[in-house]
């Protein structure tokens, strides 16, 4: 039996690895960390019944103890989330976590020398020189859960990785992919939130339609499978069943291909390295989609994926000026602060203006977060 400890258990990538360990014999939900939605929490805990349950702060969690219909460890804050990560019963860790806040319990699990299924991009993204330093120091393999990574995870499976010539990251569009730069003045966030494929969160689904998440998961590839940015390409595909390729030296493509499905690379994590059964969707037919299209994504078009580019050539502290900006000004549009097209803006204004530190510790990266995130809030507070 298998102890996995979900991190971030009430957002999309959480509920489905829920679904998924129950159709895991061997593996059991130990602990069940999530931050302030303690209805959401409760159905879910109720379900599989861990032993140890991590709220976001002190309300939550003396509402989900009051709730539970049995006896559970119930903690909250940061150094619980921490604790739990790295906990002796722990076997892997599946760090589902929004944001950045996910760097300090990934750093612990991976010093615990935990299998990690990671979902939790903005870590890298913000610290991908830290992870990738203590996770080759202690050994540790970030088995990938987004769809386009764990697509190229098993690609690379038993290839020599000084044949790779490089990755073809693919991508749905988002929500406006058919729209204009002039269509997308007034665009309402109702029509946002309407991702053409996949399920997911309200945070990830508006990163989708600014095609700043691709940008992000380039720069997660870059540190994941070590690969140049000049060798890191992202192409429009809408039908996402291809979700991701990589082309060797022979110039030999090979694609990973399924139904637009998390759960299937959230099991492949969890059961990494075997395979198991998938009983929750039907599999692929290509017979239903007959064609498959591929189209060019501009920087024009898509300005945040190029300024996602830019900062992980600038490396240093600029993805994390990229990353909080971006996160604020996700939450500011949802709040009906800003308009769509201000997401982009501020998040540009933000990395001019900030004087990029080459080779910044865990201590600076901390302040340049919260910096760039008070000096955006300030304007709007």
């Amino acid at each position: 039996m298998k102890n996995i400890t979900l991190l971030g258990g009430t957002g999309s990538i959480g509920e489905q690895t829920v679904e998924v360990i129950e159709q895991l014999p061997e593996y059991r939900l130990f602990a069940f960390a999530f931050g302030k939605r303690v209805d959401k929490a409760l159905g879910l805990v109720e379900r599989l019944k861990p032993e140890w349950i991590v709220a976001g702060d002190r309300q939550a969690k003396e509402e989900i103890e009051k709730k539970i219909s049995y006896q559970a460890k119930v903690s909250y804050g940061m150094e619980a989330l921490c604790e739990v990560a790295s906990n002796d019963q722990t076997d892997i860790v599946v760090n589902a976590l929004l944001g950045s806040i996910g760097l300090q319990p990934t750093l612990d699990a991976i010093r615990s020398r935990k299998q990690i299924a990671f979902a939790n991009k903005e870590t890298l993204v913000t610290a991908g020189h830290l992870v990738m330093a203590e996770a080759k120091k202690y050994g540790v393999d970030l088995l990938p859960v987004d769809s386009e990574h764990a697509a190229i995870h098993q690609c690379l499976r038993g290839e020599k990785r000084d044949q790779l010539n490089r990755l073809i990251v693919t991508a749905s569009g988002g929500s406006f992919r058919d729209y204009s730069r002039d269509e997308l003045v007034g665009v309402k966030k109702e029509d946002a939130l309407k991702h053409p494929n996949w399920d997911m969160g309200a945070k990830i689904t508006i990163d989708s339609a600014t095609m700043m998440n691709k940008g992000l998961e380039v720069i997660e590839a870059h540190w994941l499978f070590q690969v140049p940015y000049n060798k890191i390409d992202v192409i429009m595909h809408k039908e996402s069943v291809i979700h991701s390729m990589v082309e060797f030296n022979d110039l030999s493509v090979m694609a990973q291909l399924g139904t637009p499905d998390m759960r299937i690379p959230i099991q492949y994590a969890l059961t990494y390295p075997n395979r198991t059964d998938f009983s929750l969707s039907e599999g692929l037919d290509l017979l239903k989609f007959r064609e498959l299209h591929f189209n060019e994504l501009s920087f024009e078009r898509f300005p945040c994926l190029r300024m996602a580019y830019e900062a992980g050539k600038a490396g240093g502290s600029a993805p994390t000026v990229l990353n909080a900006a971006n996160e604020v000004a996700v939450q500011l549009f949802l709040d009906d602060q800003i308009i769509f097209l201000e997401i982009e803006q501020l998040i540009e204004e933000a990395l001019q203006k900030h004087q990029v530190i080459e080779q910044p510790d865990l201590e600076s990266i901390l302040a340049v977060d919260q910096d760039t995130r008070k000096r955006i809030l300030s304007v709007y507070s």
